[in-house]
Formats: C-alpha cells, sequence, structure tokens
C-alpha cells in the first residue's frame, strides 16, 4: 500500500481532523497534528505549531477553521518546511493556504502537489492550477455526502429542541466573521 509509512500532518483536530486520522492510521500512515489545543485522548503527535508539524510530515490535511490566525497559515515557510515532495490538501477553507505562493511551489517543483477541494476565491479559481499535472481539483463537494447531509439534520434538530427547552445549544451562531472579506 502506497501510504503505509508516510507522515500526514493534520491541522485542525475537531470531528473531521480526528475522523481523517483514524482513517489514515488504519492504512498505516503515521499520523500527527496541529490544533488550537492538544488532544489528550489520542495516541496521535501533537505540534504546537503547523511549522513545525510540516517539517515532521509528508503530507499536510487542512481541516481547520478559517479565521484570522488561520488566514494564509500555510504560506511559503510551512511550504518550504514541507519540502519538493511534500503534498498538501485542502478540505476546509481555501484562504487557510496563500493560493499565489502555492501556484509559485507547484510550478517551481518545491512542492510535490495539492489536492483541493476549496479556492481562495471561491468561485473563481486560479487559472494556473488548471494546467498543473500535480494538482488534483474538487468543486468543493467533500461535504456532500448522505452522512454529512444526516449529521447536519441532526444537529438543527437537536438545536431547535435545546432552543425550545432554554438548554445550550449544540453550536453557537455569532455573529462575528471569523476574518474580514
Amino acid at each position: 500500500m502506497w501510504l503505509e509509512g508516510k507522515r500526514v500532518g493534520i491541522v485542525g483536530f475537531g470531528n473531521i481532523g480526528s475522523r481523517i486520522a483514524t482513517r489514515l492510521e488504519a492504512m498505516g500512515c503515521i499520523i500527527s497534528y496541529t490544533s488550537r489545543q492538544r488532544r489528550h485522548y489520542t495516541p496521535f503527535t501533537f505540534y504546537e505549531n503547523v511549522l513545525q508539524l510540516a517539517f515532521e510530515s509528508d503530507a499536510l490535511i487542512i481541516c481547520c477553521a478559517l479565521t484570522k490566525d488561520t488566514h494564509h497559515m500555510i504560506n511559503n515557510e510551512v511550504m518550504s518546511a514541507l519540502g519538493r515532495s511534500g503534498v498538501i490538501v485542502n478540505v476546509a477553507r481555501g484562504a487557510i493556504i496563500n493560493e499565489a505562493e502555492l501556484v509559485k511551489y507547484l510550478v517551481a517543483g518545491k512542492i510535490g502537489g495539492a489536492g483541493l477541494d476549496v479556492f481562495e476565491n471561491e468561485p473563481n479559481l486560479s487559472k494556473e492550477l488548471l494546467g498543473l499535472d500535480n494538482v488534483v481539483l474538487l468543486p468543493h463537494q467533500t461535504a456532500f455526502t448522505k452522512e454529512s447531509f444526516h449529521d447536519a439534520a441532526q444537529i438543527l434538530v437537536g438545536n431547535l429542541e435545546a432552543f425550545f427547552t432554554n438548554k445550550r445549544l449544540l453550536n453557537l451562531v455569532t455573529n462575528e466573521l471569523p476574518i474580514p472579506r
């Protein structure tokens, strides 16, 4: 199996990141992660920041939220740390990666490849990405599964029940935008 023994770093270790880790571990990958906080329940190695994680990874999978702190977090310094054979997969939000820098690194062969389900300026796609052989592009569809729609419906029902019984909501929505658009 070509994944066996690969060092995969996961950026963001919430529900999605931890599920990806479980699946990749079953395929023989060595998993490490960075997140806002260390998860003491997991056997995976924690790194304080994404740069340290990139130095120790063959691939980075981006699963974190887009905030002021994570905007362009995957920059030329992180890409350099990942190296010429490194791969970046983004299933989170496009602006977490500095897409202009990513294109430069991909074209110059300074990074091995990228798998992108999201883009910095959606729905507009960087035309440079279309012609590259070391990139896999998807139209922002990783969440479109029966299971994800079921999970979203369960959260909706749970939040409605909590609201009408004056209990704490399962996930709060605020009027604060993660970053200015």
